[in-house]
Protein backbone atom coordinates (compact mmCIF):
# COMPACT_ATOMS: atom_id res chain seq x y z
CA UNK A 1 0.00 0.00 0.00
CA UNK A 2 1.15 3.37 -0.69
CA UNK A 3 0.03 5.31 1.91
CA UNK A 4 1.11 6.40 5.38
CA UNK A 5 -0.10 8.39 7.81
CA UNK A 6 1.75 11.71 7.62
CA UNK A 7 1.23 14.93 8.48
CA UNK A 8 1.74 16.17 4.84
CA UNK A 9 0.93 13.45 2.01
CA UNK A 10 2.41 12.96 -1.03
CA UNK A 11 -0.28 12.91 -3.93
CA UNK A 12 2.30 12.20 -6.52
CA UNK A 13 2.62 9.06 -4.82
CA UNK A 14 -1.18 8.58 -4.14
CA UNK A 15 -2.03 8.52 -7.65
CA UNK A 16 -0.18 5.20 -8.05
CA UNK A 17 -3.51 4.08 -5.72
CA UNK A 18 -5.75 4.84 -8.94
CA UNK A 19 -5.67 2.68 -12.12
CA UNK A 20 -7.77 5.50 -13.50
CA UNK A 21 -4.79 7.73 -14.13
CA UNK A 22 -2.95 5.70 -16.14
CA UNK A 23 -4.58 6.89 -18.91
CA UNK A 24 -4.57 10.01 -21.12
CA UNK A 25 -8.07 11.93 -22.22
CA UNK A 26 -8.10 12.92 -26.19
CA UNK A 27 -4.11 12.45 -26.09
CA UNK A 28 -3.44 14.46 -22.69
CA UNK A 29 -2.72 13.38 -19.23
CA UNK A 30 -5.83 13.37 -17.38
CA UNK A 31 -6.56 16.21 -15.27
CA UNK A 32 -9.64 14.87 -13.26
CA UNK A 33 -11.09 17.98 -11.21
CA UNK A 34 -14.34 16.42 -10.26
CA UNK A 35 -13.92 14.71 -7.41
CA UNK A 36 -16.85 17.12 -5.18
CA UNK A 37 -19.43 15.18 -8.09
CA UNK A 38 -17.88 11.47 -7.39
CA UNK A 39 -14.24 10.34 -6.53
CA UNK A 40 -11.83 8.20 -8.07
CA UNK A 41 -11.32 4.61 -6.33
CA UNK A 42 -8.14 3.15 -5.08
CA UNK A 43 -7.29 -0.30 -5.76
CA UNK A 44 -6.74 -1.31 -1.94
CA UNK A 45 -11.02 -0.27 -2.38
CA UNK A 46 -11.29 -2.27 -5.95
CA UNK A 47 -9.04 -5.74 -4.49
CA UNK A 48 -11.11 -5.65 -1.26
CA UNK A 49 -14.67 -5.26 -3.62
CA UNK A 50 -13.09 -8.09 -5.66
CA UNK A 51 -12.14 -10.37 -3.17
CA UNK A 52 -14.69 -10.27 -1.14
CA UNK A 53 -16.64 -11.63 -4.20
CA UNK A 54 -14.20 -13.96 -4.93
CA UNK A 55 -14.04 -15.60 -1.77
CA UNK A 56 -16.89 -14.78 0.89
CA UNK A 57 -20.07 -13.14 -1.55
CA UNK A 58 -23.63 -14.59 0.29
CA UNK A 59 -26.62 -13.02 1.79
CA UNK A 60 -26.34 -11.66 5.52
CA UNK A 61 -28.05 -12.20 8.50
CA UNK A 62 -29.99 -15.40 7.02
CA UNK A 63 -27.64 -17.85 6.60
CA UNK A 64 -25.18 -20.30 9.45
CA UNK A 65 -23.09 -21.62 6.32
CA UNK A 66 -19.70 -20.38 6.29
CA UNK A 67 -20.19 -18.05 3.74
CA UNK A 68 -22.87 -16.29 5.05
CA UNK A 69 -21.11 -16.01 8.12
CA UNK A 70 -18.45 -14.09 5.94
CA UNK A 71 -20.25 -12.23 4.78
CA UNK A 72 -22.31 -11.05 7.81
CA UNK A 73 -19.02 -10.24 9.34
CA UNK A 74 -17.64 -8.37 6.77
CA UNK A 75 -20.99 -5.99 6.95
CA UNK A 76 -20.91 -5.34 10.42
CA UNK A 77 -17.14 -4.99 10.47
CA UNK A 78 -17.73 -1.93 8.09
CA UNK A 79 -20.51 -0.60 10.02
CA UNK A 80 -17.92 -0.49 12.86
CA UNK A 81 -15.36 1.25 10.62
CA UNK A 82 -18.06 3.82 9.80
CA UNK A 83 -18.60 3.94 13.52
CA UNK A 84 -15.31 4.62 14.46
CA UNK A 85 -14.95 7.17 11.15
CA UNK A 86 -17.79 9.50 12.70
CA UNK A 87 -16.82 9.26 16.38
CA UNK A 88 -20.08 7.63 16.68
CA UNK A 89 -21.53 6.39 20.33
CA UNK A 90 -22.45 2.96 18.89
CA UNK A 91 -21.99 0.99 15.74
CA UNK A 92 -26.42 0.06 15.88
CA UNK A 93 -26.79 3.70 15.06
CA UNK A 94 -25.12 3.68 11.79
CA UNK A 95 -28.28 3.09 9.30
CA UNK A 96 -26.51 1.52 5.75
CA UNK A 97 -28.54 3.57 3.14
CA UNK A 98 -27.52 3.79 -0.45
CA UNK A 99 -26.10 8.04 -0.25
CA UNK A 100 -26.66 10.60 1.41
CA UNK A 101 -29.87 11.61 -0.34
CA UNK A 102 -31.52 8.40 0.59
CA UNK A 103 -30.94 9.06 4.72
CA UNK A 104 -31.80 12.60 4.19
CA UNK A 105 -35.21 11.17 2.56
CA UNK A 106 -35.36 8.48 5.42
CA UNK A 107 -35.34 11.47 8.15
CA UNK A 108 -37.88 13.67 6.67
CA UNK A 109 -40.38 10.91 5.56
CA UNK A 110 -39.59 8.54 9.22
CA UNK A 111 -38.98 11.37 11.28
CA UNK A 112 -41.02 14.44 9.54
CA UNK A 113 -44.12 12.67 8.83
CA UNK A 114 -44.64 11.79 12.32
CA UNK A 115 -43.65 15.24 14.06
CA UNK A 116 -44.46 17.91 11.66
CA UNK A 117 -47.85 19.71 11.57
CA UNK A 118 -49.47 22.62 11.01
CA UNK A 119 -47.71 25.97 12.67
CA UNK A 120 -44.72 23.67 12.57
CA UNK A 121 -41.14 24.93 10.98
CA UNK A 122 -38.55 23.86 8.90
CA UNK A 123 -35.21 25.92 8.30
CA UNK A 124 -32.51 25.47 5.61
CA UNK A 125 -30.13 27.25 4.07
CA UNK A 126 -29.47 29.15 0.23
CA UNK A 127 -26.78 27.12 -0.28
CA UNK A 128 -28.26 23.49 0.39
CA UNK A 129 -27.99 20.75 -1.64
CA UNK A 130 -31.34 20.11 -3.38
CA UNK A 131 -31.06 16.14 -1.29
CA UNK A 132 -31.37 18.67 1.72
CA UNK A 133 -33.29 21.16 0.60
CA UNK A 134 -36.21 19.23 -1.41
CA UNK A 135 -36.89 16.51 0.95
CA UNK A 136 -38.14 18.85 3.79
CA UNK A 137 -40.23 21.12 1.21
CA UNK A 138 -41.69 18.63 0.43
CA UNK A 139 -42.62 16.45 3.69
CA UNK A 140 -42.93 20.32 5.18
CA UNK A 141 -45.60 21.12 2.87
CA UNK A 142 -47.07 17.98 2.69
CA UNK A 143 -47.52 18.30 6.26
CA UNK A 144 -48.85 21.54 6.24
CA UNK A 145 -45.83 22.94 8.18
CA UNK A 146 -43.64 25.62 6.78
CA UNK A 147 -40.31 25.83 5.12
CA UNK A 148 -38.48 28.66 5.43
CA UNK A 149 -34.80 29.34 3.94
CA UNK A 150 -31.48 31.66 5.74
CA UNK A 151 -30.23 33.44 3.46
CA UNK A 152 -26.53 33.61 3.19
CA UNK A 153 -23.96 35.98 2.30
CA UNK A 154 -20.88 36.17 -0.48
CA UNK A 155 -18.81 33.71 1.47
CA UNK A 156 -21.68 31.15 1.61
CA UNK A 157 -22.04 31.64 5.54
CA UNK A 158 -25.97 31.70 6.27
CA UNK A 159 -27.32 35.23 8.21
CA UNK A 160 -27.44 33.90 11.94
CA UNK A 161 -28.91 37.48 12.84
CA UNK A 162 -32.56 36.57 11.09
CA UNK A 163 -32.36 33.53 13.95
CA UNK A 164 -34.37 35.83 16.88
CA UNK A 165 -36.99 36.49 14.41
CA UNK A 166 -37.58 33.12 12.75
CA UNK A 167 -37.60 32.04 16.72
CA UNK A 168 -40.26 34.52 17.33
CA UNK A 169 -42.76 33.80 14.60
CA UNK A 170 -41.92 30.36 14.37
CA UNK A 171 -41.85 27.42 15.87
CA UNK A 172 -39.07 25.25 14.85
CA UNK A 173 -38.71 21.97 14.62
CA UNK A 174 -36.16 20.75 11.74
CA UNK A 175 -32.70 22.52 11.20
CA UNK A 176 -30.89 21.32 8.13
CA UNK A 177 -28.12 22.67 6.99
CA UNK A 178 -24.51 20.92 5.01
CA UNK A 179 -21.06 21.33 7.08
CA UNK A 180 -19.09 21.49 3.48
CA UNK A 181 -20.89 23.27 0.58
CA UNK A 182 -20.85 21.40 -2.72
CA UNK A 183 -20.71 24.27 -4.76
CA UNK A 184 -18.97 26.89 -2.97
CA UNK A 185 -16.68 24.50 -0.66
CA UNK A 186 -17.44 26.87 2.23
CA UNK A 187 -16.59 24.82 5.58
CA UNK A 188 -19.59 26.00 8.22
CA UNK A 189 -19.08 26.32 11.94
CA UNK A 190 -22.38 24.43 12.47
CA UNK A 191 -22.36 25.02 16.52
CA UNK A 192 -24.16 28.68 16.37
CA UNK A 193 -26.68 26.73 14.36
CA UNK A 194 -26.62 23.59 16.75
CA UNK A 195 -27.08 25.63 20.05
CA UNK A 196 -30.23 27.56 18.43
CA UNK A 197 -32.02 24.46 16.60
CA UNK A 198 -32.41 22.63 20.05
CA UNK A 199 -32.89 25.79 22.04
CA UNK A 200 -35.76 25.84 20.15
CA UNK A 201 -36.57 21.72 20.61
CA UNK A 202 -35.95 20.79 17.02
CA UNK A 203 -33.16 18.75 15.55
CA UNK A 204 -30.55 19.10 13.32
CA UNK A 205 -29.71 17.16 10.25
CA UNK A 206 -26.08 17.50 8.94
CA UNK A 207 -25.49 16.75 5.44
CA UNK A 208 -22.06 15.63 5.83
CA UNK A 209 -21.35 13.93 2.15
CA UNK A 210 -18.92 16.33 1.44
CA UNK A 211 -17.70 16.45 4.34
CA UNK A 212 -16.88 13.37 5.11
CA UNK A 213 -14.02 12.57 2.24
CA UNK A 214 -12.12 15.75 3.10
CA UNK A 215 -11.84 16.65 6.74
CA UNK A 216 -12.77 14.47 10.51
CA UNK A 217 -16.50 14.27 10.97
CA UNK A 218 -17.53 13.71 14.29
CA UNK A 219 -20.73 13.30 14.75
CA UNK A 220 -20.37 13.83 18.87
CA UNK A 221 -18.16 17.27 18.29
CA UNK A 222 -20.92 18.70 15.85
CA UNK A 223 -23.82 17.85 18.30
CA UNK A 224 -26.06 16.91 15.36
CA UNK A 225 -29.12 14.48 15.43
CA UNK A 226 -28.34 13.31 12.57
CA UNK A 227 -25.18 13.14 9.89
CA UNK A 228 -25.60 11.73 6.36
CA UNK A 229 -22.87 10.53 4.28
CA UNK A 230 -21.85 8.84 0.62
CA UNK A 231 -19.58 6.26 -0.01
CA UNK A 232 -18.68 7.39 -3.68
CA UNK A 233 -17.37 10.83 -2.79
CA UNK A 234 -14.93 8.96 -0.24
CA UNK A 235 -13.09 6.58 -2.48
CA UNK A 236 -15.97 3.69 -1.64
CA UNK A 237 -18.20 2.45 -4.13
CA UNK A 238 -21.37 4.33 -5.94
CA UNK A 239 -24.82 2.81 -4.01
CA UNK A 240 -23.90 3.13 -0.37
CA UNK A 241 -23.67 5.50 2.04
CA UNK A 242 -24.72 5.67 5.89
CA UNK A 243 -26.88 7.54 8.21
CA UNK A 244 -26.25 8.17 11.39
CA UNK A 245 -28.86 9.30 13.59
CA UNK A 246 -29.61 9.40 17.82
CA UNK A 247 -30.18 5.74 18.94
CA UNK A 248 -33.46 7.18 21.36
CA UNK A 249 -34.54 9.15 17.78
CA UNK A 250 -33.63 6.10 15.29
CA UNK A 251 -35.71 4.01 17.85
CA UNK A 252 -39.03 6.26 18.14
CA UNK A 253 -39.34 6.65 14.31
CA UNK A 254 -41.17 4.57 12.20
CA UNK A 255 -39.75 2.49 9.87
CA UNK A 256 -38.71 4.33 6.07
CA UNK A 257 -39.11 0.66 3.63
CA UNK A 258 -40.55 -2.65 4.79
CA UNK A 259 -39.76 -6.02 4.11
CA UNK A 260 -37.08 -8.13 4.20
CA UNK A 261 -34.49 -8.17 6.49
CA UNK A 262 -35.93 -5.15 8.37
CA UNK A 263 -38.95 -7.77 9.83
CA UNK A 264 -39.15 -9.50 13.29
CA UNK A 265 -42.26 -11.41 13.18
CA UNK A 266 -44.88 -11.04 10.60
CA UNK A 267 -48.64 -12.15 11.77
CA UNK A 268 -51.43 -11.85 9.93
CA UNK A 269 -52.92 -9.30 12.59
CA UNK A 270 -49.10 -7.36 13.03
CA UNK A 271 -45.75 -7.32 11.56
CA UNK A 272 -42.84 -6.41 13.98
CA UNK A 273 -39.79 -4.70 13.32
CA UNK A 274 -36.28 -5.86 13.80
CA UNK A 275 -33.97 -3.37 16.60
CA UNK A 276 -31.24 -0.91 15.13
CA UNK A 277 -29.89 -0.50 12.80
CA UNK A 278 -32.28 -3.31 10.90
CA UNK A 279 -35.18 -1.88 11.44
CA UNK A 280 -34.41 0.76 8.42
CA UNK A 281 -32.49 -1.87 6.65
CA UNK A 282 -35.17 -3.21 4.09
CA UNK A 283 -34.09 -5.93 1.32
CA UNK A 284 -30.89 -7.13 0.66
CA UNK A 285 -27.98 -4.82 2.18
CA UNK A 286 -25.40 -3.29 -0.09
CA UNK A 287 -22.96 -5.95 1.23
CA UNK A 288 -20.11 -5.48 -1.09
CA UNK A 289 -20.42 -1.88 -1.28
CA UNK A 290 -20.39 -1.54 2.05
CA UNK A 291 -17.52 -3.84 2.41
CA UNK A 292 -15.77 -1.51 -0.18
CA UNK A 293 -16.55 1.95 2.19
CA UNK A 294 -14.91 -0.54 4.60
CA UNK A 295 -12.22 -0.31 3.11
CA UNK A 296 -12.23 3.28 1.66
CA UNK A 297 -12.61 4.83 5.42
CA UNK A 298 -9.60 2.38 6.07
CA UNK A 299 -7.48 4.03 3.05
CA UNK A 300 -8.54 7.56 4.16
CA UNK A 301 -7.69 6.89 7.76
CA UNK A 302 -3.80 5.68 6.27
CA UNK A 303 -3.56 9.09 4.49
CA UNK A 304 -4.44 10.80 7.43
CA UNK A 305 -7.69 13.16 7.07
CA UNK A 306 -5.58 16.12 8.54
CA UNK A 307 -3.56 15.63 6.07
CA UNK A 308 -6.12 15.84 3.30
CA UNK A 309 -7.88 18.59 4.40
CA UNK A 310 -4.68 20.61 4.68
CA UNK A 311 -3.84 19.59 1.04
CA UNK A 312 -6.67 20.93 0.25
CA UNK A 313 -6.80 24.43 1.60
CA UNK A 314 -2.54 24.34 -0.03
CA UNK A 315 -4.89 23.37 -3.59
CA UNK A 316 -7.73 26.05 -3.25
CA UNK A 317 -5.03 28.84 -2.28
CA UNK A 318 -3.26 27.73 -5.59
CA UNK A 319 -6.19 27.48 -7.52
CA UNK A 320 -7.90 30.97 -6.76
CA UNK A 321 -4.26 32.80 -7.16
CA UNK A 322 -3.85 30.97 -10.66
CA UNK A 323 -7.67 31.45 -11.69
CA UNK A 324 -7.61 35.28 -10.78
CA UNK A 325 -4.81 35.66 -13.84
CA UNK A 326 -7.58 34.35 -15.88
CA UNK A 327 -9.21 38.08 -17.78
CA UNK A 328 -13.04 37.43 -17.10
CA UNK A 329 -12.89 35.41 -14.36
CA UNK A 330 -15.27 35.41 -12.00
CA UNK A 331 -14.46 33.84 -8.68
CA UNK A 332 -17.44 32.18 -5.98
CA UNK A 333 -16.92 31.32 -2.48
CA UNK A 334 -14.86 32.31 0.59
CA UNK A 335 -11.34 33.17 0.76
CA UNK A 336 -9.32 29.73 0.60
CA UNK A 337 -8.60 28.93 4.45
CA UNK A 338 -12.32 28.40 4.57
CA UNK A 339 -12.91 26.54 2.12
CA UNK A 340 -13.14 22.83 0.95
CA UNK A 341 -10.99 21.81 -2.11
CA UNK A 342 -13.74 23.53 -4.30
CA UNK A 343 -13.61 26.36 -6.68
CA UNK A 344 -16.46 27.66 -8.39
CA UNK A 345 -16.20 30.36 -11.66
CA UNK A 346 -17.47 31.82 -14.46
CA UNK A 347 -15.71 32.46 -17.28
CA UNK A 348 -16.93 36.13 -19.21
CA UNK A 349 -20.68 35.28 -21.11
CA UNK A 350 -19.25 32.01 -22.15
CA UNK A 351 -21.79 29.45 -20.93
CA UNK A 352 -20.49 26.31 -18.13
CA UNK A 353 -21.06 23.92 -20.55
CA UNK A 354 -19.00 25.39 -23.54
CA UNK A 355 -16.49 25.78 -20.60
CA UNK A 356 -16.28 22.62 -19.52
CA UNK A 357 -16.77 20.76 -23.44
CA UNK A 358 -13.47 22.54 -24.19
CA UNK A 359 -11.54 21.85 -21.60
CA UNK A 360 -12.68 18.26 -21.96
CA UNK A 361 -10.28 17.94 -25.30
CA UNK A 362 -7.49 19.63 -23.20
CA UNK A 363 -7.69 16.44 -20.92
CA UNK A 364 -9.47 18.55 -17.91
CA UNK A 365 -13.03 17.49 -15.93
CA UNK A 366 -14.52 19.57 -14.58
CA UNK A 367 -18.35 19.94 -13.40
CA UNK A 368 -20.86 22.80 -15.10
CA UNK A 369 -24.23 23.58 -13.98
CA UNK A 370 -26.12 24.23 -11.38
CA UNK A 371 -24.70 21.43 -8.82
CA UNK A 372 -28.03 20.70 -7.27
CA UNK A 373 -28.35 24.02 -5.78
CA UNK A 374 -30.51 25.96 -7.90
CA UNK A 375 -31.68 28.08 -5.09
CA UNK A 376 -27.51 29.01 -4.74
CA UNK A 377 -27.52 29.93 -8.42
CA UNK A 378 -30.67 32.58 -8.09
CA UNK A 379 -28.55 33.79 -5.24
CA UNK A 380 -25.64 34.38 -7.22
CA UNK A 381 -27.69 35.62 -10.16
CA UNK A 382 -26.47 32.65 -13.06
CA UNK A 383 -28.27 29.82 -14.09
CA UNK A 384 -24.52 27.66 -13.61
CA UNK A 385 -21.14 27.39 -12.78
CA UNK A 386 -17.96 26.11 -13.45
CA UNK A 387 -16.95 23.74 -10.47
CA UNK A 388 -12.95 22.51 -10.24
CA UNK A 389 -13.13 20.34 -7.00
CA UNK A 390 -10.00 18.64 -5.68
CA UNK A 391 -8.96 15.67 -3.76
CA UNK A 392 -6.09 13.60 -1.86
CA UNK A 393 -4.75 12.59 -5.59
CA UNK A 394 -4.82 15.78 -7.16
CA UNK A 395 -0.92 17.67 -8.18
CA UNK A 396 -0.89 21.46 -8.80
CA UNK A 397 -0.19 20.85 -12.24
CA UNK A 398 -3.75 19.77 -12.75
CA UNK A 399 -5.11 23.34 -11.63
CA UNK A 400 -1.95 24.79 -14.37
CA UNK A 401 -3.09 22.54 -16.46
CA UNK A 402 -6.88 23.68 -15.95
CA UNK A 403 -5.73 27.45 -16.68
CA UNK A 404 -4.29 26.52 -19.94
CA UNK A 405 -7.47 24.59 -20.76
CA UNK A 406 -9.22 28.28 -19.53
CA UNK A 407 -7.09 30.37 -22.22
CA UNK A 408 -7.67 27.99 -25.08
CA UNK A 409 -11.69 28.72 -24.14
CA UNK A 410 -10.89 32.11 -24.20
CA UNK A 411 -9.20 32.07 -27.35
CA UNK A 412 -12.59 29.89 -29.32
CA UNK A 413 -14.74 32.44 -28.42
CA UNK A 414 -12.49 35.52 -28.79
Amino acid sequence: MAVTAHAKLDARALRRDFPIFEQEMHGKPLAYLDSANSSQKPRQVLDAVDRFYETSYANVHRAVHLLGERATSALEHARVRVRELLNAPDAREVIFVRNATEGINLVAYSWGLNNLGPGDAVVVTELEHHSNFVPWQYIARRQGAEFLMLTIDENGDPDLSELEAVARDHTVKVVATNLVSNSLGTIHDLAPLVSWAHEQGAIFVCDAAQAAPHMKVDVRAIGADFVAISGHKMCGPSGIGALWGRGELLRAMEPFLLGGHMINSVRVDKTTWGELPHKFEAGTSPIAEAVGLGAAVDYLEAVGLDAIEAHEHELAAYALGRLAEVPGITLYGPPAERRAGVVSFNLGDIHPHDVAQILDLQGVAIRAGHHCCQPLMQKLGVAATNRASFYLYTLPEEIDQLVDGLHAVRKVFA
